[in-house]
Formats: structure tokens, sequence, C-alpha cells
């Protein structure tokens, strides 16, 4: 599984700055902190419904 870390990303929990990695684990893009537990899971429609207004688009490699 390729994981990639997000630059400049704070984790809400613990505050680490650079600390996020993001992935897709079975289809569902997934981010998760390296310092401590923290992780959240969105479907490719939340990431959508959540890419408006400032957002310039959602990046799919």
């Amino acid at each position: 599984m390729k994981k990639r870390f997000v630059a400049g990303a704070k984790c809400p929990k613990c505050k680490a700055m650079d600390s996020i990695v993001l992935f897709k684990e079975q289809g569902v893009e997934t981010i998760e902190c390296v310092e401590c537990d923290y992780r959240e899971q969105q479907t490719d429609e939340k990431v959508a419904k959540k890419a408006s207004g400032d957002i310039i688009g959602v990046f799919k490699p």
C-alpha cells in the first residue's frame, strides 16, 4: 500500500505538523497520523462534497 505525506498538514488530535499520511484502504481514502493514533476515513462521495468553494479540485493520482 502506497502512503503519501501531506505537506503542511497538522494532526487535529496531537497538533503535530507534517505527520499526516494519505492512502486508499479498500477503495476508501484514509488519513492517519504517524505520531499518534488519529485516523479518519472518507468515501469519494464525501471528498467530492467537501470540494466546493475555495477548493479548486481533488487530487486523484
